[in-house]
């Protein structure tokens, strides 16, 4: 059997057995993130996932690494059940980690090893609990063919390939966009947000016609006033 065959004959689990997240913080977190990144670049050639396993080494099932969330620039954003870089050409651009009491030494120590390797650009770890990881936000970025740490500015990190401020509000991790400085949303956000943008001009449009009404009638009324004057005189 040729090294080809023996290569197209490796079957690539789908599962790596462990659970989605430890807690349901860190669940939450994971789809917030991933939610986040979907409604940013919705409708754009981008592929945004979440706890699916990346293999980064044609041939061998056990080199894979899982991260909580990913985005790839340039890449289909069709539904995968994998994500293979060697049949992408490409390996994720931004990671994202929750990390928990389980996982934080793996999110420290292993997974940035692996990271380095494959080449992702930027990576991020976020303890929502503030308790396994010091500072809760940490972010490194591919300098020279290492992932180093990123230095927060006024306690805000860059993630300079997706032009996205990350920041800690009340331990909360939240996004926001470098250019406009306006919050990334989700796409419930982003609908609560309409509804009540829609709401709040449609009161406004109400007080004005009501202003406008009032005005009118102290205009007839004035006029009204006048004619009443001239006529006696």
């Amino acid at each position: 059997m040729s090294i080809a065959s023996i290569t197209e004959s490796i079957e690539y689990p789908e599962s790596d057995g462990e659970p989605m997240g430890e807690t349901d913080l860190h669940r939450d977190w994971m789809v917030r993130i991933l939610e986040i990144l979907r409604w940013r670049y919705r409708g754009q050639r981008v592929y945004i996932a979440s706890d699916l396993l990346v293999y980064y080494e044609e041939g061998s099932a056990s080199k894979f690494v899982v991260p909580d969330d990913f985005i790839c620039l340039d890449c289909d954003p069709g539904r995968r059940r994998t994500f293979k870089t060697w049949v992408e050409k490409r390996v994720p651009d931004v990671v994202f980690e929750v990390t928990s009491n389980s996982s934080s030494r793996v999110d420290t120590v292993k997974k940035p090893v692996i990271y380095e390797q494959i080449g992702v650009k930027e990576y991020f770890i976020y303890d929502p609990t503030c308790d396994y990881l010091e500072p809760a936000l940490q972010g490194y970025r591919m300098v020279d063919g290492y992932l180093k740490q990123i230095k927060p500015i006024n306690g805000m990190l860059e993630c300079e390939t997706l032009q996205l401020g990350l920041r800690l509000i009340d331990q909360e991790l939240e996004f926001f966009d470098l250019g406009t400085g306006e919050i990334a949303l989700d796409a419930a956000q982003a609908e609560r947000e309409a509804r009540e943008a829609e709401r709040e001009a449609k009161e406004a449009e109400r007080e004005a016609k009501e202003i406008a009404l009032a005005k009118n009638q102290e205009l007839q009324q004035e006029i009204e006033r006048l004619k009443k004057m001239l006529g006696e005189s």
